[in-house]
Order: structure tokens, then C-alpha cells, then sequence
């Protein structure tokens, strides 16, 4: 039974996509902001801080999501139903308090190391936002898609607001702001991915959502309409890339990074983009929202196939 419980516990709150995110957060720093010689604000033990803060305010927005979700999630996924069957609802608020209250107390915390102590409220405003959204946004046209997205791009900036911001200063604020910048880019990279993705999430779960009264995209547009803005999206991200490539990567004799791109991003960007006018099934929008994953973890994993690729270059 104990393992029962505990196997839930993990999928409740999502493990690999926390995994995931720490994972990403791990390589934006030591694949790339470290490998610049450049000054950062947070030790090593406090950056590993900063990642689970992260990931506890995380865990607790998919907690919060699935209590609210009961529900659809009796439509959707019936045999991975997990609040009110091996977890009850009252357990998974007092999962959802716990995770909230630590990840905002470490975030206090390091607010106070980097003598930001208002940048506390950061954790807080993210933990209420991701209730908010759980509570009500997410049944609203859009509005939920580009609230995930943004919070998702987020924890790409918050790197740029606590390593970076905290010692900028009049000798080195250019430089700073020229990796800000940087990750930036990846911000909206991983903003655009996640839009899509929350979109073709709400494609698989249609059946259930509509059952429950859930307004979202498809439901308001229909599956044909809603693939088309997807498509076209996708489409115009793919080009929009491609162009980034070729004016950041290939004039300045990145090739490999160059190559690394095309085979880890475009060329599945490209599959997505076909892919989503053909399908059809729960099962075809499934695959397509695992694929916009993979591209996400790829494309963020590039900063480190970039930096590697500037090292060799200024090598030889």
C-alpha cells in the first residue's frame, strides 16, 4: 500500500517534468552561463536552492491541477486518475500547502542572500498565479495556454534574475546584458513550444473538457480550426528559427551548433508542422505533445552545443 502511495505521490506531482526542468535549469548555468567567465550572483549551493524552489512551487501547481481536474480527468484519463482514488483531496491539499510553503520560504530566503529581499514576492506571485489558473483560467479561451507558457519561459528568466541582475553594475552591465539577453532567446523559444503545446494538450482532452463545461481553444473554435492555428504557428516558428540559426549561428562559423539545430529542433519542427494538419486521434495529438517536449529539452540543451561550439572554434 506504502508503495502505492508513493508511486502516486511521484506521479502527481509530475516527477520527469520536474526532472526535466531541473535538468534544463542545470545546463542554462553550467553548459552556459559558467562556461562565460562572466560573475554570477549565487553559489553553487544556492543555485541548487533556487532549482527546487522552482520545482516545489511546480509540483505544487500540478498538485493543485489535478485536484481541480477530478472531473475531467475521470473522462480523460480514467485509469491515471489519481486525487480521489489513491490520493484523497484532502491529502493533496495538504501536499499542495506543504510544497507551496517550502519553495516560498527558499525563495525568501535567497532574496535575502543576493540582498533582493523583494524579490521573494516572485515565488509568491508564481504560486498564486498557477492556483488562479487551476481554479478558473484554464477553462478560458487562450487565456491559460499563454498563462502556462509565460511561467514556463519564466523559469528561464528567473536564471538572468538572480544570477545576472544582482551585480550588474556600471563596469560590466554591458556584458550582462548581453547574456540576459541571450536567455531571453531561449525564454521565448520555450514560451512558443509551450503555447503549442498547452493548445494541442487541450486537442487530446477535448472530450472531457467539453464534458465538464471547459472553454478552451478547440472547444470554441473546433479541432479543424484549431490545428490550422497551430500549423500556421509552427510553421512561422520554424522559419523564425531557421532565421536566428543563420544570422547567430552559421555567419559566425558555428557549424556544429548549426547542425546540432537542424537535427534536434527543425527537422522535428518541421515533422510537427506536418503532422498536425493529418492528425486525428487522442492518440496522434499524444505523440504530437510528447514530440513539442523533446523539442523543448533540445532546443534548451543547445546553449550548451553553442558554447562548446565558440570554444573550439576560438581554440583552433
Amino acid at each position: 500500500m506504502t508503495k502505492i502511495v508513493i508511486g502516486s505521490f511521484f506521479r502527481l506531482i509530475r516527477y520527469k517534468n520536474l526532472l526535466m526542468l531541473a535538468l534544463l535549469q542545470l545546463v542554462l548555468r553550467y553548459g552556459f552561463l559558467k562556461l562565460q567567465n562572466i560573475p554570477l550572483a549565487l553559489s553553487d549551493f544556492n543555485y541548487v536552492l533556487l532549482i527546487l524552489a522552482m520545482i516545489l512551487i511546480a509540483a505544487a501547481g500540478y498538485v493543485i491541477n489535478d485536484i481541480f481536474d477530478q472531473d475531467t480527468d475521470i473522462i480523460n484519463k480514467p485509469k491515471f486518475a489519481i486525487v480521489g482514488h489513491s490520493i484523497s483531496e484532502s491529502q493533496a491539499y495538504n501536499i499542495y500547502a506543504f510544497l507551496n510553503i517550502s519553495g516560498v520560504v527558499i525563495g525568501f530566503y535567497l532574496s535575502n542572500v543576493i540582498e533582493k529581499p523583494s524579490f521573494a514576492s516572485i515565488f509568491i506571485v508564481i504560486a498564486a498565479t498557477l492556483y488562479v489558473y487551476a481554479s478558473g483560467l484554464k477553462r478560458s479561451v487562450l487565456v491559460g495556454n499563454i498563462l502556462v507558457a509565460i511561467l514556463t519561459a519564466f523559469s528561464v528568466v528567473i536564471i538572468g534574475v538572480f544570477d545576472l541582475m544582482p551585480i550588474i553594475n556600471a563596469d560590466n552591465q554591458a556584458t550582462q546584458a548581453v547574456y540576459f539577453k541571450l536567455l531571453l532567446d531561449y525564454a521565448f523559444f520555450a514560451f512558443i513550444i509551450n503555447l503549442m503545446r498547452e493548445i494541442v494538450k487541450d486537442l487530446q482532452d477535448i472530450y472531457g473538457d467539453d464534458a465538464v463545461g471547459m472553454r478552451t481553444l478547440p472547444i470554441a473554435f473546433g479541432i479543424e480550426k484549431t490545428k490550422i492555428i497551430v500549423g500556421v504557428l509552427s510553421i512561422l516558428f520554424t522559419l523564425t528559427i531557421s532565421c536566428y540559426v543563420y544570422a547567430f549561428y552559421f555567419t559566425n562559423a558555428l557549424y556544429f551548433a548549426v547542425f546540432y539545430i537542424f537535427l534536434t529542433v527543425l527537422s522535428p519542427l518541421i515533422l510537427f508542422s506536418i503532422r498536425i494538419f493529418e492528425a486525428k486521434t487522442t492518440k496522434d495529438f499524444k505523440f504530437l505533445s510528447k514530440l513539442l517536449k523533446i523539442i523543448m529539452c533540445f532546443g534548451i540543451f543547445s546553449a550548451l552545443v553553442v558554447t562548446l561550439n565558440i570554444l573550439y572554434n576560438a581554440k583552433g
